[in-house]
């Protein structure tokens, strides 16, 4: 088993540095959510979803 460890050194070490960047990545965009914000820019001229995304609520 060690064997197999040393031989795959590089490529675990790839792998561990990707998993850390996927989790900052997954853990800055909950906390960007929790504070209200979010990844939208806000300039919907040309946004194909710009009557889905900034709705206002509709009254019932």
């Amino acid at each position: 088993m060690f064997d197999w460890i040393r031989d795959n050194l590089l490529t675990i070490g790839i792998l561990l540095v990707l998993a850390a960047a996927v989790f900052a990545i997954v853990f800055s965009l909950i906390r960007d959510r929790k504070k209200g914000r979010s990844s939208c820019g806000g300039g919907c001229a040309h946004c194909p979803m710009a009557g889905k995304c900034h709705q206002k609520p509709q009254k019932r």
